[in-house]
């Protein structure tokens, strides 16, 4: 299985990271994809995705840190994406309504910019969205790309339906083992298998039964469960399949 989603720069991971990273494998986590949200991160990333061989990452800035952006961090990322084969996708990129840390006009051309560096790279690009999907919608009508993962998915089917019918893929996180979380399953049961990835998005948002812990990429097994249950499908079936999915997505040599 591969947790496609954890953020092992956090400097919640900082004091027990080579164990973290042993409890996923001994767990059959083969892969991890660390996510970067700013440039500095980005940095710290590659380092680790150079030091763990299970480890794979990307290079990017979250709408949180658009503010940030500066007009060379875009050749930055491309320096970064040539570097080395380490790095697999542009993100985490996208759209943030809900806090608005980065001012709406600001976050959308840094948004953009991205996806474009993504289409001309060749590489996927992971998209974060909270309350934009209208708009995250329209900008990737813009350009031709063919790999494009939402992230820790809470949108409703309706209005993810027509991307995923493009080709688009769908990420789960432990929010879906959540009481409240019916709609989200709701996108389960209606999304096709053969588009979904599983992710934990550690160290936050850890699923039940290790909700109000930090979350690992050893939790993502709870996530897969979710989703066998909900898909009527044995839990080896959706290892299988997501994992699959996610190397083919990523790239990543098998």
């Amino acid at each position: 299985m591969i947790d496609t989603h954890c953020h092992l720069a956090d400097k919640q991971f900082a004091q027990d990271l080579p164990q973290v990273i042993a409890r996923a494998r001994a767990q059959g986590i083969t892969r991890m994809i660390t996510i970067a949200d700013s440039i500095p991160e980005s940095r710290f990333c590659l380092q680790i995705a150079q030091e763990y061989e299970c480890v794979f990452c990307t290079v990017g800035v979250h709408p949180h840190h658009a503010k940030d952006w500066k007009s060379a961090d875009s050749d930055t990322l491309r320096s970064l994406v040539s570097s080395s084969p380490r790095v697999r996708a542009i993100g985490e990129i996208g759209l943030d309504y809900h806090y608005n840390f980065s001012p709406c006009e600001v976050q959308r051309p840094v948004f953009r910019e991205q996806l474009t560096l993504a289409a001309e790279r060749g590489l996927p690009a992971v998209v974060h969205c909270r309350e934009a999907i209208a708009d995250v919608r329209t900008d990737l009508k813009v350009l031709d790309l063919t790999r494009v993962v939402l992230h820790c998915c809470t949108e409703v089917w309706e209005d993810i339906e027509e991307l995923v019918a493009q080709g688009m893929h769908v990420s789960f996180t432990g929010i879906a083992t959540y009481p409240q979380s019916e709609e989200i399953r709701r996108v389960i049961r209606e999304c096709p298998i053969e588009q979904m990835m599983v992710e934990t998005d550690a160290p936050y948002l850890a699923p039940v039964p290790y909700r109000g812990k930090r979350n690992e990429p050893a939790y993502v097994l709870e996530v897969a469960r979710l989703i066998a249950k909900l898909k009527g499908i044995s839990f080896e079936d959706v290892d299988r399949q997501t994992t699959q999915n996610a190397m083919a997505f990523f790239g990543l040599p098998s």
